[in-house]
């Protein structure tokens, strides 16, 4: 019993000292058993663990004898309760339960990850794994294929989009989750895994066996000139270790194909690590340009991270970055870094404002346990912090606009003022504000119930399966439309318009006070209005739901790049406004030139 009371004791102390002293300057210093096991990773991640303390050594001496006494009392109470508690305590989970204790009052982004989350960051953060290489998902209690990704086992195989995982090594997928799904199809490079396949249009199900590799996960969805035009166009998904060698492959390409500005699509980007996002802004910035800087509690944690080498991109040319508020991190600091050195216009709605810096921490001794802890922000170089306050709440926002993504405005009042190199205005309060605003896009119900039922998926699968002989460059036209209403209609799609819910909430109140016969007529007839309402809804959505249509079956057809040959880059209005700023070289200088002259005080 003395041997694991000493056992709880030394876990606590471990746990609780990381917590304590692992920001800037001290896990090296204490620990080089300790520094070892220190992961650094951000959401964009990096922080200085070199640095010295920079409080007296008198004062920090009372901090820690303090900060033992307390330690102390946590022993006793972890002992007591283990030991003497009328039931047995799992001491893993008491552990456990302590730690997201102390994390409970600090910043939403500091947890405690478990193995498969720790796993799921490091896959996120390499960009490689070992298994088929295709997007899966569970629907209609099986795994259906989404896309298979080029070049991987799974597409040299010929699997498709929309064919019907029905057993994995003999195991029935049946009600399988596609986390189970994802587990079974992966394992060691060279080994084999034999799926049983349910495809439409043929009656018997094929069996593939297919050798597992190594997958290649890509930052770069896409990149090349927009048709019939000398723009640039590059599409950046993630920040992962291998990010800024494909960018430098991609911005090369378009440098060769003489393109003469930029589209830099960092929509939807939810970050990633530091020195990525540092390695992408050299592309563009001049060398010795400041990119991001640290700072937190300790004078230590305050790093400056500056432009090592000569841009890639060059410098007389136009960039315009593309943002969203699913811009976040180190997305951010990209976008923020061009906008504060007037190399570019950003271009979209106010991104997320996530600009914490976070360091990952063994706390376990074997990956099993990690703690993710923040230490500092991120400020882009005109003094602007990238994180907004409401962010870093634990509680969940229950502001309807933040919970559907929506963006801030373009309004400046009551915001901090700051400015770009050249002298133009920008605004502070956490996140990147645009140049030019161009709002998200919002879906209508049925859109929304559309895509949430797979119906353009499966329609898709199902045209593919009956014509194919279909071209990416193929125009949806009125019989298509109609073969997709019939579709639907076979597959008993329904969804509720905000006028049926709020009659159905009449219905209730109804039937409570015994008043049915009254409102029959009543409820009859908002019955018909609600059907004449879908009628409707289908055709002010009909050009929504012509691009869908075309989407899915250009996606099954041509994969992710046909969609954005034929699609993406041709409709999507964040391209066109920013293909026409480029167009017209005077409204983009007067874009970059500020409004007033700058008063320096």
């Amino acid at each position: 019993m003395l041997r694991y009371s000493a056992q709880l004791f030394g876990i606590t102390i471990f746990a609780l000292g990381l917590i304590w002293f692992a920001g800037p300057g001290d896990a090296s210093q204490n620990s080089t058993a300790v520094a070892a096991r220190v992961n650094l990773w951000a959401d964009t991640t990096h922080i200085n663990v070199d640095g010295p303390a920079t409080e007296s050594g008198r004062s920090e001496r009372e901090k820690r004898d303090t900060f033992y006494k307390n330690i102390r009392k946590l022993h006793q109470a972890a002992y007591a309760i283990r030991n003497r508690y009328m039931e047995d305590i799992d001491a893993d989970e008491l552990i456990r339960t302590g730690i997201d204790g102390m994390l409970a009052d600090l910043d939403r982004y500091s947890v405690l990850m478990e193995q498969r989350a720790y796993d799921a960051l490091m896959e996120s953060t390499h960009g490689r794994y070992s298994g088929l290489g295709m997007q899966i998902d569970a629907r209609d209690n099986r795994i259906i294929i989404i896309s298979p990704i080029e070049g991987t086992p799974a597409y040299r195989k010929g699997l498709r989009a929309g064919d019907v995982v029905w057993e994995i090594d003999g195991f029935s997928t049946e009600d399988m989750e596609s986390s189970e799904a994802a587990r079974r199809m992966r394992g060691e490079v060279g080994t084999s895994v034999v799926l049983t396949i349910k495809r439409t249009g043929i009656a018997e199900p094929l069996e593939f066996e297919v050798e597992r590799a190594l997958i290649e996960l890509k930052s770069v969805n896409y990149a090349g000139l927009i048709p019939g035009t000398d723009i640039g166009y590059v599409r950046l998904s993630r920040f992962a270790e291998e990010t800024s060698h494909e960018l430098r492959e991609a911005v090369s390409q378009l440098n060769e194909q003489n393109a003469s500005s930029l589209i830099f699509d960092l929509r939807s980007n939810g970050g990633g690590l530091l020195t990525q996002a540092k390695e992408t802004a050299e592309l563009f910035l001049e060398e010795g340009r400041e990119i991001v800087y640290t700072k937190g509690r300790d004078v230590s944690s305050e790093r400056h991270y500056v432009s090592e080498r000569q841009p890639l991109f060059g410098q007389d040319k136009p960039i315009i970055v593309l943002v969203d508020g699913g811009t976040a991190s180190a997305s951010e600091i990209v976008a923020g870094a061009i906008q504060d050195w007037d190399r570019g216009i950003i271009l979209g709605s106010t991104t997320y404002g996530k600009g914490l810096v976070q360091e990952l921490i063994d706390v376990s001794g074997d990956n099993t346990l990690n703690l993710k802890l923040t230490t500092a922000k991120y400020y882009v170089p005109s003094g602007r912090c990238i994180q907004k306050p409401e962010r870093q709440n634990k509680q969940a926002s229950t502001d309807q606009s933040e919970l559907e993504g929506e963006s801030d405005t373009l309004v400046v009042a009551d915001k901090e003022i700051f400015y770009t190199n050249g002298g133009r205005i920008v605004t502070g309060g956490g996140g990147i504000v645009p140049d030019v605003e161009v709002p998200r896009e919002t879906w209508k119900t049925i859109e929304i119930n559309l895509e949430r039922k797979s119906m353009f998926f499966d329609f898709a699968v199902k045209y593919v399966s009956e014509h194919p002989d279909v071209k990416p460059h193929f125009e949806v036209t009125d019989e298509i439309i109609q073969e997709f209403r019939e579709f639907i209609e076979s597959k008993e799609f329904s969804y509720k318009s905000a006028l049926q819910v709020a009659l159905e909430d009449l219905k209730e109140v109804v039937n409570e006070e015994d008043r049915g016969v009254s409102f029959e007529e009543t409820v009859s007839d908002l019955e018909k209005l609600i059907e004449l309402e879908k009628e409707s809804d289908f055709a002010e959505s009909l050009p929504y739901i012509k691009r869908a249509v075309k989407r899915e079956i250009v996606s099954s057809i041509a994969g992710e790049r046909g969609v954005y040959e034929n699609i993406i880059l041709k409709t999507d209005k964040h391209v066109q406004k920013a293909v026409e700023l480029l167009s017209a070289p005077q409204e983009y200088s007067k874009l970059m030139t500020p409004e007033e002259p700058r008063t320096d005080l």
